[in-house]
Parts: C-alpha cells; structure tokens; sequence
C-alpha cells in the first residue's frame, strides 16, 4: 500500500474565489513594499560593510568560544564561520570573523581590532591573525546595486523564455508570479528583520527558478488540454490542468520543505537566513502558481491554437502519486 498525500484524482475548484485570492495578494504586496519603505531591511555586513578577520590556529575551531569571547564587546553583527579547505594541513583550523562597521566609521578601527585580538587570544593563546580586510560603504553600495540587476535580468530572462515557449499571456502570469514571490519575501525580511546578505539573494534566485518550474509544469499541462478540450471554458480547463497536476506539485513541495526545515533546525546560524528563505519561497512559490500565475492567465484569457496537436507537451511526470 502507497502512501498518497492527495487522493488519485481531485477535482478541487481553484477559482471558485479567484478574485478574493488574487485581491489579497495583492494587498500583500502593498503590504510589503509599505514595509520596506518604512522600516527596511535588517542588511548584513556584507551590505553595511565591515571587517572581516581571519584566524588560524593549532586548535580546532569552536564557533561557540569565539561568539562567547567577542560578546562583552558589543560589536553588533558578528558573523563567524569555520572556513575548510583540502590545502589545509592539520595544524591549520582557519576561522572567518566578520564584524560590521562600527556607527561613524566606514570599517573597524585599530583599536577595537586590537580588543578583538586579544579577547580571542584569551581564549587561544596560539591563534594568528593572517589577515584583516575590510568593506566600506561604497563597495557595499556596488553590491546592493548588483544583487538588484541579477533578480530584475533573472525576471525579465524568464519573461522572454515563457514567452517564447507559451504566448504572452502566459508570460505575463509567470512574471507576475515571480514579483509576487519575491516581494513577499522581502516583506517578510522586512518584517521579521531577519538579516539580509547576499545569501538571501542567493536564495531568491532560487525562488525564481523553483516557482518558475511549478509554474511551467501547470502551464504545460493548460495548454495540452486546451488543445484537447477546444469547447471547455477556460476556468474549466485551468481547474482540470492544476488538479492533474496537483499531485505532483504536493510532493515535490512536501519533500522539498522536509529537506529546508531538517537544514533550518540542524544547519546553525550561518546558513539559517538562507533556509528560511527559502522555505518561504517554495511555500509562496506553489501558492502563485496557482492563485497568481493561473488567475492572470484567466484573467486576460488565451487564444486557442486548434492547428496544433496536444503532443510534446512534457507533462509526462505530472501524474506521479503523492
């Protein structure tokens, strides 16, 4: 006996309330931008810029002990990691210490290095400081300003891609699909003041890419059986395409959350910002397409091409039990 997460066959009507989901998320985005404009993102060190510390000494790094040694300083955002790599011999445990830019300064200054030098050497008498590099704010601009072009040329990638391969209603509810995900990811950064790092955008481009898969498996599934179903109304095939699909999206979520939240509470602080992400992203990610993606589509409606056939769809693996 198989486990199901959804029966065989559902027949599930999504847009029995369309327009009552559609408007609320769009107020959600409202919400989001109102949110970022007000109260901002919690930026790391690698947007504020700061310094960064490399350590290495005899004994293995213990990422704790460092933390508990640095506290009494209060230097706000400090971020440490062990950093592994093959050339290293035994002897060598090098550790990553970041610390964001002290308020007035552009990195941190001799002095507070030195306290932070020393309150490290307390611990490990035998700990060397190879090297100490810093980022100001004008860097840190660069990259802000960079991490917006990779999410905007991602989008508008995916935007020519849908368009080419579907028509252009469909590229229009697959963009509005990916905005909706990622301005409610950062809203949701801007709300919690979770630290916002190039990880997290990192982690947006995989939401990208993530909601733009389930979005193409259910438009692919929509447009085989628009071609099948040349009389059905259009609501009609929508709601026929996301139920057969439904199984597989069900599962590649499901398992996809069970691995993100295994590495959310087993992961630790460095990578937890990442994770949480994208957790919400693959929730907000399944959810547009459906109630975002699908519903523009409805919206503007679609031309049906009955020249064409309904082969080479590539729905072949949407049908998988969940």
């Amino acid at each position: 006996m198989r486990l199901r997460l959804v029966p065989k066959e559902t027949s599930l009507d999504f847009f029995r309330f369309w327009k009552t989901t559609f408007g609320a998320s769009v107020l959600a985005m409202v919400a989001s931008v109102v949110l970022f404009l007000l109260v901002g993102l919690n930026f790391g060190i690698d947007f504020l810029g700061g310094t960064t510390i490399r350590t290495e000494s005899s004994q293995p790094v213990d990422v704790g002990a460092y933390r508990d040694a640095l506290d009494p300083l209060g230097l706000g955002d400090v971020v440490i990691t062990e950093v592994f790599d093959t050339n290293f011999g035994p002897e060598q445990n090098v550790a990553s210490v970041k610390i964001q830019a002290q308020e007035g300064e552009e990195a941190v200054s001799n002095a507070v290095l030195d306290e932070i030098q020393g309150a490290l050497r307390a611990y490990d008498s035998n700990i060397t400081f190879p090297s100490v590099e810093s980022v100001g704010p004008e860097v840190s601009g660069e990259l802000i300003q960079t991490a917006a072009i990779a999410v905007v040329l991602a989008i508008m990638a995916v935007l020519v891609y849908i368009w080419l391969r579907f028509e252009w209603q469909f590229s229009l509810g697959a963009v509005a699909a990916l905005v909706h995900d990622i301005t409610l990811t950062i809203g949701v950064f801007a709300l919690l003041q979770i630290q916002f790092d190039l990880a997290i955008i990192a982690a947006l481009l995989t939401i990208v890419g993530y909601s733009l898969n389930d979005t193409v498996v259910v438009f692919d599934r929509v447009r085989e059986n628009l071609r099948k179903f040349k009389q059905r109304p259009l609501v009609e095939v929508l709601n026929l395409s996301i139920n057969e699909t439904l199984s597989r999206t069900v599962m590649t979520s499901v398992t996809t959350l069970l691995a993100l939240i295994s590495l959310y509470v087993l992961g630790g602080d460095v990578i937890r910002g990442f994770v949480f992400a994208m957790i919400w992203g693959v929730i907000v990610g399944t959810y547009s397409s459906v109630f975002v993606a699908s519903a523009i589509l409805l919206y503007l409606g679609v031309t049906r091409d009955t020249s064409k056939t309904d082969g080479g769809a590539g729905t072949q693996f949407a049908d998988i039990d969940a």
